[in-house]
């Protein structure tokens, strides 16, 4: 008899149903940590072998770093801002993210050099299984239409992991992670052909970020020019591959990606806010701990970083973002002065491949059991903290939005000239929208077949094809992207 397999492989929180050849219920996170609690018990093992990953990244030379506090941010001077962020959720989210992209391949653009929406889109946040379509669509744009599916989304990403529960990978779970660099090898060899975020220049669209979770400073890690310059690193020659690893990382079933420090291997100091915000006692808490970070990422108090999922701190890809405006000195940032005062249209759309409340043991006086309960404890805390990030975002983008029109209203006729808006612009005429794309968007009946597919890294064509039609269909029905295209 072949040996059990630990439970579906799931990244970031979007949990699928059990599925039958699992020893035990859940997946996703908690399901993972459910069936190495169980395995772990049963086992009663005292002792592990270490696993863990070598630094990938190398240091920054002293002329590299600008600082540019507006780099990580889509700085094109049209009149539209198209960003999105795909959530976790494995196969499952890169399928339902890939069916929004193709839908916005179906809305054309007077724009000249582009054919349609698709191609405007100026900024995509990933998360996890999320992260595999952001990075994918970044480097190959309106090409990644035709050979993702093919590529990825046919293939049995897990092909080359450990998943079944034996002694050794509790074993190795135990010593920092089930699988160490099998991941990102299959990313490079695979999908993504050895590409380096050089590839992914900042003169074009769509600006791209990594999202992963700093377990030591519990704050958000986005790949960019802006963290690897804290670490005096070259963002430049790391592997786009071991990113997006870093972004799927789940606990115990990975060890986490690690990054080292080069302290005094850059001269440009760290931006000034970092040193405001860390001495504002009334700093919103996610700016400081982020500031905080950074600063022991430069100081020398940390020697290497952590990284594990970015669904972990952050499952919507929207920390990043929020950080931006929070950090904001000048009503128009994190934007520049012209593209601030060109900008008519503004939509930011978090597609969500995370799935609703499943389990039985509300039925009973008993339970949950201690299985459960940490599958339970996992989904109930990474949920409610999604929740509430789009609910602050939201209200700090439109409250952005109010500051931007303000500030547009209040310029003079020789900045006007400055920034090269004509003689009809209208100070008033900015529409900001934030749509959250997911399953309830369907109906509760299609819902619930969608709901019902895991989020493992391997699933069969008819559920990757309903995932990517379910996709298309959530954006097609949005009343927010509606009224986005109508105001065009």
């Amino acid at each position: 008899m072949a040996p059990p397999r630990l439970a579906v492989i799931g990244y970031g929180t979007g949990r699928g149903p059990s599925a039958k050849r699992v020893v035990v219920r859940g997946s996703g996170i908690g399901g993972w940590l459910s069936a190495l609690l169980v395995a772990v018990v049963g086992a009663g093992l005292a002792g592990c072998a270490s696993v863990y990953n070598l630094p990938g990244n190398v240091p920054l030379g002293a002329a590299l770093a600008d600082n540019n506090s507006a780099r990580d941010y889509p700085t094109y001077e049209d009149d539209l801002l198209l960003a999105l962020s795909f959530s976790g959720g494995g196969t499952r989210a890169a399928a339902f993210s890939f069916g929004v992209l193709e839908e916005l391949d179906h809305t054309h653009s007077s724009v000249a050099g582009t054919k349609t929406l698709l191609d405007r889109v100026d900024f995509v946040s990933g998360v996890s299984g999320g992260s595999i379509t952001a990075a994918y669509f970044g480097l190959k744009r309106r090409a990644a239409l035709a050979d993702f599916r093919e590529r990825f989304l046919l293939r049995n990403a897990e092909e080359g992991l450990k998943t079944r529960i034996s002694l050794g990978n509790i074993g190795r779970a135990l010593g920092g992670g089930v699988n160490d660099s099998q991941f990102t090898d299959w990313l490079d060899q695979n999908l993504f052909d050895g590409a380096r975020f050089e590839a992914l220049p900042d003169d074009r669209r769509p600006r791209v970020w990594i999202n992963a979770s700093d377990i030591y400073n519990r704050t958000p890690f986005v790949f960019g020019k802006t963290s690897f310059d804290a670490l005096c690193s070259d963002i430049r020659s790391y592997r786009v591959a071991e990113a997006v690893a870093a972004s799927a990382a789940v606990p115990l079933a990975f060890a986490p990606i690690v990054l080292q420090t080069y302290p005094g291997g850059c001269a440009a100091p760290l931006p000034p806010w970092y040193d405001r915000v860390r001495n504002d006692p009334n700093a919103q808490p996610l700016l400081r701990s982020y500031a905080e970070a950074q600063a022991r990422y430069r100081d020398g108090s940390m020697r290497y970083v952590k990284l594990l999922d970015g669904g972990l701190v952050d499952n919507y890809g929207l920390s990043g973002l929020s950080i931006g405006l929070l950090a904001a000195q000048r009503p128009y940032e994190p934007l520049d002065e012209r593209q601030a005062a060109k900008l008519k249209r503004i939509l930011f759309l978090v597609v969500d491949a995370g799935r609703g409340i499943s389990g039985d043991f509300v039925q009973t006086l008993e339970g949950p059991s201690g299985v459960e309960l940490v599958s339970a404890a996992a989904d109930t805390a990474i949920d409610a903290s999604v929740r509430s990030s789009y609910a602050a975002f939201t209200a700090l983008a439109n409250d952005w939005s109010g500051k931007l029109k303000r500030w547009r209203c209040g310029l003079s006729a020789a900045d006007r000239s400055r920034l090269g808006v004509g003689a009809g612009w209208k100070c008033g005429d900015v529409a900001i929208y934030v749509e959250r794309l997911g399953f309830d968007r369907l109906g509760p009946e299609r819902a619930g077949i969608l709901n019902a597919i895991p989020t493992r890294l391997s699933l069969p064509p008819e559920q990757v094809d309903q995932l990517i039609t379910g996709g298309a269909d959530a954006l097609r029905s949005s009343k927010a992207y509606q009224q986005f295209r109508r105001g065009l």
